[in-house]
């Protein structure tokens, strides 16, 4: 079972309380300053420094701010697994997986099953909407997003993985001794989390449902799955289809993507959809390829006692 591989490390409550502090100061702190840094530098002599994205990214260029805003995923990465290591001594298998080796296919198989799934929908919204769109496609700064891109965005995807469905659902799992509990929790935080991206401002408070709906769509994998590969693979797909494909004025990548989204920001059911929709059948899929039973016991049921994990 993923949440009881917990059990194989040292998992006193005052440890993941430590844990947190330096995550948090590894990811926030240490991995901002090169951002800060040159935001400061770059703003000598011009008598005020952007605090929005959106002035950020002109201010440092599209590729230079992703790389940067991306790059203090990758401190946040490595203190969560750091932190697991010399905090815990826990395995980074035992906070991957329940299996006793990565299951890379399992990795691809969602993020190429999401990332089609992503193309064609994008695809279909220009195709009925084209006057919302306009052909943003530039070689060379497309060429240096996809790097950046291909490298960093996995990375910004594992670090939250590793640390909301990885870290703080096993700690949590193992405090109260249940599942469901810190399905709800890390879920929550995962969409709470999300409350300062530029998409709230635009669409308002309703656009938490599809962040939080993420968060239990993610959740609810890893716990059928017994494990995060498939959460590592959709979530790579999702933001890195995002970023290549369309973006916006208004939204939290700002990206040099093929196509440019025009149109007035509005929360319509396009949010609900893939909630609604959508995620219950890619869950569906995967329950039929990976043959998931006893939804009820791997969701809401009880822990393993600690005693019989070995």
């Amino acid at each position: 079972m993923y949440i009881e591989q917990a059990y194989k490390g040292l998992h006193e409550g005052w440890r993941y309380v430590v844990g947190i502090i330096i995550i948090f100061f590894g990811w926030q702190i240490i991995g901002m300053l090169p951002l800060v840094a040159t935001l400061i530098v770059k703003s000598v002599g011009q008598g005020n420094m952007p605090v929005d994205i959106p002035g950020m990214s002109a201010l440092l260029g599209t590729n230079l701010f992703l790389f940067l805003m991306l790059l203090s995923f990758a401190f946040g990465l490595l203190a969560t697994l750091l932190t697991a290591k010399l905090v815990h001594n826990q395995k980074i298998i035992d906070l991957t997986t329940s299996r006793i080796k990565v299951d890379w296919n399992r990795i691809g198989f969602a993020f190429f099953l999401w990332a089609i799934i992503s193309i064609i929908m994008v695809g279909v919204d220009i195709a009925f909407s084209p006057e919302d769109y306009i052909f943003n496609f530039k070689l060379e700064p497309f060429l240096y997003l996809l790097v950046i891109g291909g490298i960093l965005i996995p990375v910004q995807t594992s670090c939250e993985e590793y640390l909301m469905r990885g870290y703080l659902m096993q700690g949590i799992g193992i405090l109260v001794k249940n599942r469901w509990l810190p399905l709800v929790i890390t879920s929550l935080v995962f969409g709470l989390l999300h409350l300062g991206n530029p998409e709230v401002e635009k669409l308002g408070y309703g656009i938490m449902v599809y962040y939080i709906g993420t968060g239990f769509f993610l959740g609810i994998m890893t716990l059928m799955d017994e494990g995060l590969e498939l959460a590592l693979g959709f979530h790579a797909a999702n933001n890195l289809t995002t970023a290549l494909l369309v973006t916006a004025d208004w939204t939290a990548f700002q990206t040099d993507s093929i196509y440019r989204d025009i149109s007035q920001p509005q929360l319509g059911w396009d949010v609900f959809i893939p909630v609604l929709v959508i995620y219950p059948t890619v869950l569906y899929i995967f329950s039929k390829k990976y043959g998931w039973k006893n939804w009820k016991e791997r969701l809401i049921g009880k822990l393993q006692v600690e005693k019989s994990i070995s």
